[in-house]
């Protein structure tokens, strides 16, 4: 609770992309975050608005803060969602209202291999391939169902050296520009999903604080929809 007695309201954000392509929706809704989180070290961050606080937390903790009332929303890549959801089973679902796929951070999630790897080729023969990806959840229902035979090997960073090194056929990962593919001489072969940021919200939080809480969801909205020029 803040001081003047108005419920205080935390948004938990990641550092990097989601956090800047988050601004401009915040300033829509009338919010400033008043420090900058790379030159800061501070891990909760005021607005400029005395009952809004902004909490940074790793990209893929966000729906656990949200879920379990660290926050009481946030914003998380769709990405993110569903590995969360995938690994919590039911809670994963119930835990988190998402109201608003906010446009934001947009990517897609794509298989690559290396360019002299015959993928076509493999899934036509029901070959085994060995797939690469911090996104096991995802990766293994979208070959289960296309019949595709894979094992998964779980990595956390720096996916594209997994083919390189011959540690795996292919890759599941975020793709956005295609520059880092091809740098390292990787070839997109398969798209599996478009990618966006989301907002996530803690429906007990919802219910406490809904005043306030649906008054920024509004808010939030009307900015997406002025983004893509849909009349309000």
């Amino acid at each position: 609770m803040h001081k003047n007695g108005t419920p205080m309201i935390t948004l938990a954000l990641s550092k990097g992309r989601i956090f800047d392509d988050s601004m401009p929706l915040l300033r829509a809704a009338g919010i400033e975050v008043l420090e900058d989180p790379e030159k800061s070290r501070k891990l909760i961050i005021g607005t400029t608005r005395p009952d809004v606080q902004v909490v940074l937390v790793r990209a893929s903790d966000v729906p656990t803060y949200v879920q379990h009332g660290g926050a009481d929303l946030g914003v998380a890549g769709f990405d993110i969602l569903l590995e969360h959801s995938a690994a919590t089973g039911a809670g994963g679902a119930v835990g988190l209202y998402r109201p608003l796929d906010l446009q934001i951070a947009r990517c897609r999630m794509s298989v690559a291999t290396r360019a002299d790897f015959d993928y076509q080729s493999a899934v036509r023969q029901g070959s085994r391939i060995r797939v690469a990806t911090k996104y096991t959840h995802i990766a293994r229902q979208h070959f289960a169902s296309k019949g595709v035979h894979v094992d998964l090997i779980k990595l956390y960073g720096s996916m594209e050296l997994a083919p390189l090194t011959g540690l795996a056929d292919a890759i599941v990962d975020l793709v956005s520009t295609g520059s880092t593919l091809k740098a390292n001489r990787l070839v997109e072969v398969e798209q599996i999903m478009d990618i966006s940021a989301r907002l996530v919200v803690n429906p007990a939080a919802l219910k406490l604080k809904r005043e306030a809480l649906r008054g920024l969801i509004d808010a939030f909205e009307a900015a997406v929809q002025a983004r893509a020029g849909v009349p309000t």
